[in-house]
């Protein structure tokens, strides 16, 4: 079996792949202190609850836009599953695609999994709306190779920096309104980061279509991230929701590695 490591800015997520069967997937909370041995404990019990063993993983891949998390991830498949992971950036991790920017060596490795998920499932080109720490929106060419994008604060990053800027407004959830203009002021900043997101979406979507309707005419969007549903249904420029993208491209890139 493949464990899968997919550690961003917030949340590392883990996955446990039976051939094409996933088994299990569990979140933890981005902490660069977190040591193998705790990992270990709180992952091993999870597993456990999936009636899965230490024993049974035999491959793992990890990709990470944190590099103060690498080596005790590193440590911990390498320790407590005896494997010693793919790392997606390495040298010896072949992605299939190509980074066509001014410095490829900067690509987020999230973006690279992405793009190479996203083209198996869905065709090129397209745009991959990631709802992360950040908002990303990458593009993918027809061959499937990464050609660039847009990055913009996350969601929750936007919410935060309104919280602690202001000392009136108080710290509310993402929640989508049924009026845009609200006669309070919990809604009206929930209107104004939902509504101001898709609104956001929609510009940044159609001025990339504009951009690029020459060399890559007929653009896609697939969204993906925990937000990715939420502003799925409010807009018609996202034509497909894909939760589980990265996790499928980690799948894709492992095994291209071993066959």
């Amino acid at each position: 079996m493949l464990l899968a490591i997919d550690a961003g800015n917030t949340n590392t997520v883990f996955a446990i792949y039976d051939g094409e069967r996933l088994r299990g997937s569990w979140r933890a909370a981005t902490e660069i202190k977190r040591t193998a041995d705790e990992y270990a404990v709180w992952l091993t019990q999870l597993m456990q609850l999936e009636e899965l063993q230490r024993q049974d993983i035999t491959a793992a891949i990890l990709s990470s836009v944190v590099p103060e998390a690498v080596f005790n991830l590193i440590t911990l498949c390498t320790k407590y599953f005896k494997t010693r992971p793919l790392v997606v950036g390495e040298p010896n991790c072949d992605l299939g695609m190509r980074a066509i920017i001014d410095r490829p060596e900067e690509a987020g490795a999230d973006r690279l999994v992405n793009a190479v998920a996203a083209h198996n499932r869905y065709g090129g080109p397209l745009v991959v709306v990631d709802f992360g720490t950040a908002t990303t929106f990458d593009l993918v060419d027809a061959e499937g190779n990464f050609r660039g994008g847009v990055i913009v604060p996350g969601i929750n990053l936007s919410l935060q920096a309104l919280y602690m800027a202001a000392a009136k407004l108080p710290r509310v959830a993402i929640r989508r309104t049924t009026r845009v203009v609200a006669t309070n002021t919990v809604e009206a900043m929930q209107s104004g980061v939902y509504w101001g997101y898709v609104a956001m979406i929609e510009g940044v979507v159609a001025r990339i279509r504009q951009e690029r309707q020459e060399s890559d005419p007929g653009l896609k969007v697939v969204a993906t991230g925990g937000l990715a549903p939420m502003f799925a249904q409010a807009t018609d420029v996202i034509d497909h929701s894909d939760a589980d993208l990265t996790l499928h491209g980690l799948l894709l890139i492992h095994k291209r590695n071993v066959t």
